[in-house]
């Protein structure tokens, strides 16, 4: 089974679905919106060092006790020859390395993603200030939304916890492009009102972006 990454995420159709509920959206508000899928938000080397730190340094104390008497020499040549090879599992074992990640330190990584990404992808230059990121972090398992000045003016910022709950949800239960669907719905929703669409809009972004 080929490993699940942004590229493979969404099959053709399910692509093809998503970029037309943002068409769909957009045109009903001047707001844009911007799903976004990503392999990761962060390398996280630390958890790869202190891990392969960890392992080594069980299996060397293991192994010296159980076979080396206890000998020092055994445990160093252990723990220095197993090293690099736990830091190798680590890194292919995504399950491993993430346990070995504190909730904060994801939540924080995820979040600095979507706010380099809204900088990096253009939504902070929408011409009314009303771009909205919806971000699927695969390995860190997170969805974040971020909204521009314009939105959060008049939108208050636990509205986005709702977007965030159904998408989740969603990716939970096996239904990642209906959940997206009714999240990019959503947020046509709640722009509609407030960010009606001019008469010289344009789609200034792109409808779906895959990293």
């Amino acid at each position: 089974m080929a490993q699940l990454t942004a590229a493979n995420f969404f099959t053709t159709g399910e692509k093809a679905r998503i970029e037309a509920a943002v068409r769909e959206a957009e045109s009903r508000t001047s707001g844009e919106i911007v799903p976004m899928v990503v392999d990761q938000s962060y390398g996280y080397p630390r958890a790869e060092i202190i891990g392969a730190g960890l392992f080594s340094l069980a299996t060397g104390v293991f192994l010296s006790w159980a076979f080396g008497g206890e000998s020092i020499w055994v445990f160093l040549a252990v723990f220095f020859l197993g090293y690099f090879p736990f830091k190798f599992l680590i890194r292919g074992v995504p399950g491993l390395k993430r346990g070995l990640i504190s909730s904060a330190e994801i939540s924080e990584e995820v979040e600095e993603k979507a706010l380099v990404s809204f900088v990096e992808r253009g939504l902070h230059h929408t011409r009314d200030e009303t771009g909205i990121l919806i971000l699927i972090s695969l390995f860190e398992k997170r969805v974040h939304v971020l909204a521009d000045r314009g939105i959060n003016e008049v939108v208050p910022p636990h509205t986005w916890e709702e977007i965030v709950k159904t998408v989740t949800d969603g990716i939970h239960e096996g239904r990642t492009c209906e959940a997206l669907e009714a999240a990019i719905r959503r947020c046509g929703d709640l722009l509609e009102n407030k960010f009606p669409v001019k008469k010289d809009d344009t789609d200034e972004l792109p409808n779906l972006i895959l990293e």
